[in-house]
This record gives C-alpha cells, sequence and structure tokens, in this order.
C-alpha cells in the first residue's frame, strides 16, 4: 500500500495543503521540520480519514476543523481528507481495516507483570487512536499476543516435529535478532511464568535475566517499538505505517541503527512514515537512499504559511535540506551550550608535544576571569587570516550566539600590517609570540 497524493481542506492547521508526486517507489516518506509545523497535524489527518473510511467513525469537530473556518454544516467531515494510493481505489470499508498502523509520540509503559492472561483482539478490527496525543501503551498488550502465539503454536499439528526449543527460537527469534541488531549489549532472554511473573526478562554483560522495568528509556523506546512491529506483522501486511518522533530517548547512533531495522521490517509492499528531529535519521535515510534509489523521500515542513495555499513535494536530500535541518537541530541547542566568545588561535590538534599549546596555555591564564570563553587550535596565522577558512566558517554558522574572536601572534610584523589585520577583524598580540610572556622577566621572577 502506498500513498501517492494527500489533500487536506481545513482541517486542524491547514487551510488547503496538497502533498503530491510521492512516487510509488518510495518506501520510507521523512517528514521533515521544526516543532509546530503540522508534522502530527498530518499523521492526525491520516488517522482521521482511516477512521472515518474504515469505521464509520466522524470524531469531534472542534478538534478536526481548522479553528477559524468552523462551520454549522451537519456535514462538516466531508471531504476534510482526500488520500489517494498507488495501489488501492476500492474505499470500502472492510477493504481498509488494517491498512494504516499508528504510533504516537507519548510511547510510555515504564512497568508491567502478568499474573492473568486476557484474550488480546486483532488490532486491525478496531481504530486504535481517537487522536494522536494519547499514551501509547503496548509492550504490554504485546506480551500476551507473544503468549497465544505460543500456545497456538504449541497445537499447531504442523509444528509436530519441532523441538521446545526450536519452537521458542521460532516465535521470539525475530525479535532477539532484530534487538541485537539495533542494541547489540542487550538480550531476551525469557519471558517468564505467564501465569506468576509474566514480563520481558533480559541479559545485558554479566547481568542476567533483569526485568523489563531495569531497562533505561532508550531501550524500552526500542524494544517496543520493534516487539509491536514484529508482533503485529501477521496483521499489518499490506499497510502505511505511521510513527511519530520515534527516536524519542535514543542517542544519535542509536537512531540511525534503529531507522535501518524498522526500514527491513517493514514489508517492500508497505510504505514507512516517520516524522523527525533526528540528525542520525536523516543521516541513515540518505545512506538507505543510495543502498535503493527512489526509496526514500523528504517532505520538508519548514517556511510554510498553511494560512495560504501550500503545495508540499518530494525533496531529495540535499544542502538546501541539511543546511535547514542543522539549523533546527542545532539552533536552540547551541544557544544553551555556546561560550560566550570563542577564540580562533594559532596551533594545531594534531600530534603529541606541542598540540594546542597556545589554546592551552590561553585557557589557563584566563579561565578563572572568563570562563565562558574557549580557546581553539585553527592553524597557522595564515590559515587564521583567510577569512573563507572552512573550519572557522562551520564553526561560526553552528554557534552563532558565540562571539568570534581571531588571534595570532605579531611575529614581525609591521604597524602597517597589524592595523590592515585589524581592519580584516583579526587581532595580533603586542609582544613578538606566546613565548614572550612566558619567559618575561616579571613572570621569571614571579617563579
Amino acid at each position: 500500500m502506498k500513498v501517492k497524493k494527500i489533500v487536506l481542506e481545513k482541517f486542524k492547521r491547514f487551510t488547503d495543503l496538497t502533498i503530491s508526486n510521492i512516487p510509488e517507489s518510495a518506501k520510507l516518506v521523512l517528514l521533515v521540520g521544526p516543532n509546530g509545523s503540522g508534522k502530527t497535524s498530518l499523521f492526525e489527518a491520516f488517522n482521521y480519514w482511516y477512521k472515518f473510511k474504515g469505521y464509520s467513525t466522524i470524531g469531534e469537530q472542534a478538534y478536526y476543523e481548522k479553528k477559524d473556518t468552523i462551520s454549522s454544516n451537519d456535514n462538516w467531515y466531508q471531504n476534510k481528507v482526500n488520500i489517494e494510493f498507488h495501489d488501492l481505489i476500492n474505499f470500502q470499508m472492510d477493504h481498509l481495516k488494517g491498512k494504516f498502523y499508528f504510533r504516537t509520540a507519548y510511547r510510555n509503559e515504564p512497568d508491567f507483570t502478568i499474573k492473568t492472561l486476557n484474550k488480546q483482539q486483532d488490532p486491525s478490527k478496531s481504530s486504535k487512536f481517537d487522536t494522536l496525543n494519547g499514551n501509547d501503551i503496548t509492550v504490554s498488550e504485546n506480551y500476551q499476543r507473544l503468549i497465544s502465539q505460543t500456545l497456538s503454536g504449541v497445537f499447531n499439528n504442523s509444528n509436530n516435529t519441532k523441538t521446545v526449543e526450536g519452537l521458542r527460537e521460532e516465535l521470539i527469534g525475530q525479535i532477539k535478532k532484530s534487538l541485537g541488531n539495533v542494541l547489540d549489549d542487550l538480550n531476551l532472554s525469557s519471558i517468564g511464568d505467564p501465569l506468576s511473573n509474566g514480563s520481558f526478562y533480559f541479559e545485558k554483560g554479566a547481568s542476567k535475566d533483569f526485568h523489563y522495568k531495569n531497562l533505561s528509556a532508550g531501550e524500552k523506546s526500542v524494544f517496543d517499538l520493534l516487539l509491536d512491529i514484529i508482533i503485529k506483522s501477521t496483521y499489518y501486511t499490506d499497510t502505511i505505517f505511521c510513527i511519530d518522533e520515534p527516536e524519542a530517548h535514543m542517542h544519535t547512533r542509536l537512531q540511525a541503527k534503529f531507522l535501518k531495522e524498522l526500514y527491513n521490517l517493514i514489508p517492500n509492499s508497505s510504505q514507512l512514515w516517520i516524522s523527525t528531529h533526528s540528525i542520525g535519521m536523516l543521516k541513515q535515510a540518505e545512506e538507505l537512499e543510495k543502498d535503493v534509489p527512489g526509496s526514500v523521500v523528504f517532505l520538508d515542513f519548514d517556511n510554510r504559511d498553511f494560512d495560504l495555499t501550500e503545495n508540499i513535494f518530494p525533496a531529495k536530500i540535499d544542502k538546501t535540506i541539511w543546511n535547514r535541518f542543522f539549523d533546527l537541530a542545532f539552533a536552540d541547542f547551541s544557544q544553551l551550550i555556546a561560550p560566550q566568545r570563542i577564540v580562533f588561535c594559532e596551533g594545531t590538534s594534531q600530534g603529541r608535544k606541542y598540540k594546542d599549546f597556545d589554546a592551552q596555555i590561553y585557557g589557563k591564564i584566563f579561565e578563572q576571569k572568563f570562563h565562558d570563553t574557549k580557546f581553539i587550535s585553527i592553524g597557522s596565522s595564515s590559515e587564521i587570516e583567510n577569512i573563507e577558512n572552512e573550519s572557522v566558517k562551520i564553526v561560526s554558522n553552528i554557534l552563532k550566539s558565540s562571539n568570534i574572536i581571531k588571534f595570532i601572534d605579531r611575529d614581525s610584523k609591521s604597524l602597517q600590517e597589524i592595523q590592515e589585520l585589524r581592519d580584516k577583524g583579526i587581532k595580533t598580540s603586542r609582544e613578538r609570540h606566546i613565548e614572550s610572556y612566558l619567559l618575561d622577566d616579571e613572570i621569571i621572577v614571579k617563579l
């Protein structure tokens, strides 16, 4: 199942939005943009359309209809969202069930232990979410689904020749494999006793059989999403998978590995839609596109005025996308971590004996009085004087809130040369070089 085009009319924050030209080859669609740009609202549109077309559920007008266009029309819900597919024309209710899968950004199940088993319904037989701002609890439900699959496997005559170990590995093997692909130091070891202490138990290093509740937030996030995709793969085989901010609680390197595993778990006949702020995921998506050209597209929600008519077309990853994404990822963060001043000085970060020599000396001298100043070795004096120095430009662009100072030794420069440097924004020392200060008579006497 592949989305081709979406049209939204007066839906949530959108007045008139069309997203079109999504290629049939696209297996991964990334929604990129800052918070509040409409990414989750697009997923809400998918959920609204799915509930309406598949389950005859209308929803709350005040939540879905754009606030400045609320109408008194009883048929307000008609034509709010229209979706075209590459491979689906018949919109009959029964044909749509199981065609959309949703995970919200609010995934949180910190602990669970099962002591009684309850029958779990086929998830495709009902729409899971009224809206996508609710807490998304699935781990304990999927535990019970896994137990049900295990019992079904035991009583399936086609498994008569299999050992208990073989059957168990067949049922949880994919979960263990996928988890290992992302978290190579974490292994699913047991599912406990479903009638007394039913839960997921893990091995990590020397620790054996520790409870699901002891996983870190990032580990739980990875396990939750992988488990849900694998357990529900029997129900969702030709589906649009929508996952809002899957990177929550994960560090950058983990995000990249996780996206690759999700991509591999999704059937080729399906489509994975993800909203993200993650540099790790964007970089991994670029690699996936290189491996399989045409399989990844980006929808850029940045710098849009959704009070007007907007058209969004798939974009390939390019310098513009990267620049916008870096601005998004680093803008606020750099304000928090950036020093007030950055002084580019002579020296190198290579070698041993004189590595960062000037920067270290200046840092020791000034760190008490100017604790918010950072000295960085950037190269020779001629490299610092070069206003096109790429290293200087990169740091300056990322740490825009910092005051950038270029500082070099005077050496044998004349007063005229010093003035010319000053005109270019480059400061020079009064003495010949740093050793002139360190070995000054006054300093020797004090020592």
